[in-house]
Protein backbone atom coordinates (compact mmCIF):
# COMPACT_ATOMS: atom_id res chain seq x y z
CA UNK A 1 0.00 0.00 0.00
CA UNK A 2 1.18 3.36 -0.72
CA UNK A 3 1.34 6.42 1.68
CA UNK A 4 0.93 8.53 -1.97
CA UNK A 5 -2.19 10.70 -1.65
CA UNK A 6 -3.88 9.79 1.89
CA UNK A 7 -5.41 12.79 4.08
CA UNK A 8 -3.59 11.81 7.14
CA UNK A 9 -4.49 13.67 10.41
CA UNK A 10 -1.30 14.23 12.59
CA UNK A 11 -1.99 15.34 15.98
CA UNK A 12 0.33 16.14 18.96
CA UNK A 13 -0.13 16.09 22.67
CA UNK A 14 2.29 16.88 25.40
CA UNK A 15 4.56 14.30 25.86
CA UNK A 16 7.11 16.86 24.95
CA UNK A 17 10.08 14.34 25.63
CA UNK A 18 8.88 12.25 22.42
CA UNK A 19 8.41 14.76 19.77
CA UNK A 20 12.35 14.24 18.21
CA UNK A 21 11.00 10.61 17.50
CA UNK A 22 7.25 11.94 16.09
CA UNK A 23 8.50 14.54 13.96
CA UNK A 24 10.94 12.70 11.84
CA UNK A 25 7.89 10.35 11.09
CA UNK A 26 5.67 13.39 10.04
CA UNK A 27 8.34 14.58 7.58
CA UNK A 28 8.76 11.04 6.58
CA UNK A 29 4.92 10.72 5.60
CA UNK A 30 4.92 13.96 3.98
CA UNK A 31 8.22 13.31 1.86
CA UNK A 32 6.12 10.25 0.52
CA UNK A 33 2.92 12.55 -0.53
CA UNK A 34 0.66 12.45 2.18
CA UNK A 35 -1.57 15.39 2.68
CA UNK A 36 -0.94 16.05 6.59
CA UNK A 37 -3.37 18.03 8.12
CA UNK A 38 -1.40 19.24 11.89
CA UNK A 39 -3.55 19.10 14.67
CA UNK A 40 -2.00 20.16 18.43
CA UNK A 41 -3.30 20.26 21.93
CA UNK A 42 -3.32 22.83 24.17
CA UNK A 43 -0.21 21.96 26.10
CA UNK A 44 1.48 21.70 22.41
CA UNK A 45 -0.26 25.08 21.92
CA UNK A 46 0.79 27.46 24.67
CA UNK A 47 4.15 25.67 26.47
CA UNK A 48 7.43 25.75 26.36
CA UNK A 49 9.78 23.13 27.78
CA UNK A 50 12.95 21.97 28.22
CA UNK A 51 12.27 20.18 24.75
CA UNK A 52 11.73 23.01 22.83
CA UNK A 53 9.69 26.43 22.69
CA UNK A 54 6.12 26.27 21.80
CA UNK A 55 6.50 28.40 18.53
CA UNK A 56 9.54 26.03 17.63
CA UNK A 57 7.40 23.25 17.19
CA UNK A 58 4.46 24.69 15.53
CA UNK A 59 7.17 26.56 13.20
CA UNK A 60 8.65 22.74 12.18
CA UNK A 61 4.77 21.67 11.64
CA UNK A 62 3.80 24.31 9.83
CA UNK A 63 6.95 24.07 7.26
CA UNK A 64 6.65 19.88 7.21
CA UNK A 65 2.86 20.24 6.31
CA UNK A 66 2.45 23.53 4.16
CA UNK A 67 -1.29 23.85 6.22
CA UNK A 68 -2.41 26.10 9.37
CA UNK A 69 -2.62 24.56 12.33
CA UNK A 70 -5.64 23.15 14.09
CA UNK A 71 -5.76 23.86 17.80
CA UNK A 72 -9.19 24.60 19.22
CA UNK A 73 -12.21 22.72 19.37
CA UNK A 74 -14.46 24.90 16.67
CA UNK A 75 -11.84 24.13 14.15
CA UNK A 76 -11.38 20.92 15.09
CA UNK A 77 -15.01 19.87 14.71
CA UNK A 78 -15.47 20.10 10.72
CA UNK A 79 -12.88 17.55 10.31
CA UNK A 80 -16.02 14.69 10.29
CA UNK A 81 -18.42 16.55 8.15
CA UNK A 82 -15.90 18.24 5.62
CA UNK A 83 -12.35 17.16 6.03
CA UNK A 84 -12.92 13.41 6.22
CA UNK A 85 -9.62 12.45 6.89
CA UNK A 86 -8.18 9.12 5.33
CA UNK A 87 -6.93 8.20 8.80
CA UNK A 88 -6.21 10.07 11.71
CA UNK A 89 -3.15 9.63 13.87
CA UNK A 90 -2.43 10.75 17.45
CA UNK A 91 1.23 10.55 18.42
CA UNK A 92 2.73 10.85 21.22
CA UNK A 93 -0.81 10.19 22.89
CA UNK A 94 -0.43 10.98 26.18
CA UNK A 95 -2.17 9.31 29.24
CA UNK A 96 -4.78 11.89 29.86
CA UNK A 97 -5.26 12.10 25.71
CA UNK A 98 -5.89 8.10 26.20
CA UNK A 99 -8.30 8.26 29.47
CA UNK A 100 -10.26 10.91 27.52
CA UNK A 101 -10.76 8.89 24.57
CA UNK A 102 -11.86 5.65 26.57
CA UNK A 103 -14.34 7.75 28.16
CA UNK A 104 -15.74 9.80 25.07
CA UNK A 105 -14.92 13.01 26.99
CA UNK A 106 -14.16 15.86 24.16
CA UNK A 107 -12.92 18.74 25.44
CA UNK A 108 -9.51 19.38 23.67
CA UNK A 109 -9.01 20.07 19.86
CA UNK A 110 -7.23 16.74 19.71
CA UNK A 111 -10.48 14.58 21.14
CA UNK A 112 -12.80 16.49 18.73
CA UNK A 113 -10.71 15.63 16.14
CA UNK A 114 -10.69 12.25 16.97
CA UNK A 115 -14.31 12.24 17.81
CA UNK A 116 -15.23 13.82 14.60
CA UNK A 117 -13.10 11.82 12.82
CA UNK A 118 -14.81 8.30 14.07
CA UNK A 119 -18.49 9.52 13.17
CA UNK A 120 -16.82 8.48 9.52
CA UNK A 121 -16.04 5.24 10.85
CA UNK A 122 -12.50 5.74 9.63
CA UNK A 123 -8.96 4.33 11.07
CA UNK A 124 -7.56 6.23 14.91
CA UNK A 125 -4.36 5.45 15.05
CA UNK A 126 -3.02 5.55 18.81
CA UNK A 127 0.93 6.33 19.36
CA UNK A 128 1.10 6.31 23.39
CA UNK A 129 3.55 7.49 25.69
CA UNK A 130 2.17 7.15 29.62
CA UNK A 131 3.89 6.79 32.29
CA UNK A 132 0.80 5.01 33.79
CA UNK A 133 0.19 2.93 30.97
CA UNK A 134 1.10 -0.17 33.30
CA UNK A 135 -1.33 1.89 36.50
CA UNK A 136 -4.28 3.63 36.03
CA UNK A 137 -4.37 3.91 32.88
CA UNK A 138 -4.48 0.16 31.56
CA UNK A 139 -8.01 0.00 31.89
CA UNK A 140 -8.60 2.78 29.35
CA UNK A 141 -5.53 1.08 26.85
CA UNK A 142 -7.42 -2.26 27.64
CA UNK A 143 -10.99 -0.17 26.60
CA UNK A 144 -9.73 0.97 23.22
CA UNK A 145 -7.88 -2.03 22.24
CA UNK A 146 -11.42 -3.33 21.78
CA UNK A 147 -12.93 -0.85 20.17
CA UNK A 148 -13.77 -0.58 16.73
CA UNK A 149 -12.18 2.01 14.17
CA UNK A 150 -8.94 2.15 16.78
CA UNK A 151 -5.50 1.37 16.16
CA UNK A 152 -2.28 1.46 18.46
CA UNK A 153 0.62 1.98 17.41
CA UNK A 154 3.13 -1.43 18.73
CA UNK A 155 4.21 -0.33 22.50
CA UNK A 156 6.45 -1.97 25.02
CA UNK A 157 7.98 -0.83 28.25
CA UNK A 158 10.33 1.92 28.30
CA UNK A 159 12.10 1.57 31.06
CA UNK A 160 10.88 -1.57 33.44
CA UNK A 161 13.63 -1.23 35.86
CA UNK A 162 13.05 2.53 36.64
CA UNK A 163 9.67 3.38 35.38
CA UNK A 164 7.52 0.04 35.59
CA UNK A 165 4.08 1.27 34.90
CA UNK A 166 5.25 3.38 31.67
CA UNK A 167 4.39 2.64 27.76
CA UNK A 168 5.49 3.91 24.89
CA UNK A 169 5.25 2.77 20.99
CA UNK A 170 7.69 2.54 18.78
CA UNK A 171 7.02 5.65 16.70
CA UNK A 172 9.39 4.08 13.86
CA UNK A 173 6.22 1.88 13.16
CA UNK A 174 3.56 4.60 12.65
CA UNK A 175 3.75 4.01 8.91
CA UNK A 176 3.44 0.00 8.92
CA UNK A 177 0.56 0.92 11.56
CA UNK A 178 -1.42 3.64 9.35
CA UNK A 179 -1.33 0.65 6.39
CA UNK A 180 -2.51 -1.89 8.09
CA UNK A 181 -5.38 0.36 9.77
CA UNK A 182 -6.39 2.14 6.25
CA UNK A 183 -7.08 -1.79 5.79
CA UNK A 184 -9.29 -2.75 8.72
CA UNK A 185 -5.98 -4.42 9.62
CA UNK A 186 -4.64 -4.67 13.66
CA UNK A 187 -0.52 -4.38 13.15
CA UNK A 188 0.78 -7.09 14.94
CA UNK A 189 2.81 -7.84 17.29
CA UNK A 190 1.06 -4.68 18.90
CA UNK A 191 2.65 -5.48 22.49
CA UNK A 192 6.77 -5.46 21.45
Amino acid sequence: MSIEGLKIGFALTGSFCNFSNVFPVIKDLASKGADIYPIISHSVDAYDTRFGTAQEWKNKLKEITGKEIIKSIVDAEPIGPKLKLDVLVVAPCTGNTTAKLANAITDTSVTMACKAHLRNQRPLVLAIATNDGLGANAKNIGLLLNTRNIYFVPFGQDDAANKPNSLIAKFDMIEETIEAAILGERYQPILV
